[in-house]
């Protein structure tokens, strides 16, 4: 069920404007968006700030699981509902089990979706080595995959904060990584996906934020 798009557009809107003020949040884009093609972003994840960055500064409204805990506070709740997020139990081996499923098909009905390919927040901020379900996602729609790197979340709200403090946040999107179909069909195709996204988001990562 799509959400009013109104309340969308208020809920972006309003974090885009706490997060420039409070956090100084900026954004970089490495190549401009192209407004006809879809895309998996994939995104590193040391924060629950993360997925509220992406999807305030992103152009079109994602689609993304979210640990079902979050939802359980109603602001944070209906926050990332109206950004994109689709409650999932992470206890519950059969809906982590269908996740990639949930995700192909959110993309094959029309929309961009986000991932964080490290499985889990980061406990230090760093990047952690990256789960290969994006390539598979990725090889099976022929998907572009568009990196995201974000300094600050971790220090802005770590692992077990309840607060949110003043750090600077940057979000920085890559250079979207296609494929020839070659690639999505080989027996070693992930393999050469998830090293070409590890290679760029480690890129990311490394870059002055």
């Amino acid at each position: 069920m799509k959400p009013n798009p109104l309340f969308y557009w208020m809920v972006r809107n309003t974090f885009r404007i706490i997060l420039r003020v409070y956090n100084r949040c900026s954004v970089r884009w490495l190549e401009d968006l192209d407004p006809d093609e879809r895309v998996v972003v994939a995104c590193n994840h040391a924060s629950n700030l993360d997925p509220l960055v992406v999807g305030a500064f992103f152009p079109r409204r994602l689609r993304y699981f979210a640990k079902e805990e979050l939802f359980r506070s109603w602001f944070l709740g209906t926050s990332i509902r109206a950004l994109g997020a689709v409650p999932v139990s992470r206890a519950d081996n059969a809906s982590a089990a269908g996740a990639l499923k949930g995700f192909m098909k959110l993309y094959h009905e029309g929309s961009d979706i986000l991932i964080f390919p490290e499985g889990g927040r980061s406990p230090d901020g760093r990047l952690q080595p990256l789960e290969a379900g994006v390539a598979l996602i990725a090889a099976r729609e022929r998907a572009p995959i568009l990196p995201a790197f974000i300094h600050g979340s971790f220090d802005a709200m770590p692992t077990g904060s309840r607060f949110v403090r003043p750090s600077r946040i940057t979000l920085t999107f890559g250079w979207p990584l296609r494929f020839p179909t070659e690639v999505y069909e080989s027996r070693g195709g992930r393999d050469v996906i998830m090293g070409a996204l590890t290679d760029a988001m480690r890129a990311l990562e490394s870059a002055p934020s």
